[in-house]
């Protein structure tokens, strides 16, 4: 039993204990090329909250990890099978009932570890600011490595590239699709351009139809990925938002914070 682990955790031990800081991993579930599993992000989401948290927890921290949202914002991927999809507005109440029920347990720091790109969710900050004593934190957790990236994988990652293949690799390589000799069943991952110059250096921006924009939904080269990446990635996670987990248990809520 892991104690800061809710869903493994138990009444007597939560009795016994004071949490100050909660993650909520939030996911999705949808296609990722033609090699890695629907609930990747789900399963990537879970794996980086128990990382950090059990790095957070051996340091001091009173934290609690909370179980993982399986389903997000996926309407742009709905012509593909058996992508579920929750509407923004949906998510966005589905996280401010879980908000409420944490400030009802004395939670007030809350921490969301979004693990979807399509998951936009800087909005529900802004709409709970004021209306929750709670002090919400948004981590889109790949962000965390955007200035080391390049010193570990090859390739540009979107969605099923190579980065998130090697995560699998690493942690759940039964999950992994390949052929006979070895290789993955995945295409290449390449995508389409927009007729638009505007679009596509990033001056304007749409909601990419991702059956238009993809051949078997995947965006980046997986072929390139390997375990080893993955916990050279992970290590750096747990030592960025260890750190900063212990520091946000430690944290006096005065009238200036997090200032």
């Amino acid at each position: 039993m892991r104690p800061w682990k809710l869903a493994e955790t138990n009444y007597g031990t939560v009795k016994e204990n004071h949490y100050e800081v909660a993650v909520l991993p939030i996911g999705a579930t949808e296609p990722h090329n033609l090699h890695l599993p629907y609930g990747i992000d789900a399963r990537e989401g879970e794996i980086v909250g128990e990382t950090i948290c059990e790095a957070a927890y051996k340091r001091g921290a009173k934290v609690i990890l909370l179980p993982t949202v399986p389903y997000g914002t996926d309407s742009n991927m709905m012509e593909f099978p058996f992508a579920m999809n929750l509407y923004p507005s949906t998510l966005a109440a589905v996280i401010t009932d879980l908000v409420d029920s944490l400030v009802k347990h004395g939670i007030r720091k809350i921490v969301i570890l979004n693990s979807h790109g399509g998951n936009d969710l800087k909005s529900v900050l802004r709409e709970l600011y004021g209306k929750t004593p709670a002090h919400l934190f948004l981590c889109d957790w790949w962000k965390v490595i955007a200035d080391v990236h390049d010193d570990i994988f090859e390739e540009y990652e979107d969605h099923a590239g190579e980065m998130e293949t090697s995560f699998a690799m690493a942690y759940f390589p039964d999950l992994v699709g390949r052929r006979p000799d070895g290789t993955l069943t995945a295409d290449e991952g390449r995508w389409a351009a927009a007729r638009f110059e505007a679009i596509n250096r990033g001056w304007v921006g749409i909601t990419r139809p991702w059956h238009l924009l993809t051949t078997n939904s995947g965006v980046g080269n997986p072929h390139k990925a390997s375990a080893e990446k993955a916990r050279r990635m992970m290590e750096i996670l747990a030592d960025r938002l260890g750190s900063f987990l212990v520091e946000l248990s430690e944290a006096e809520l005065d009238e200036r914070f997090p200032y």
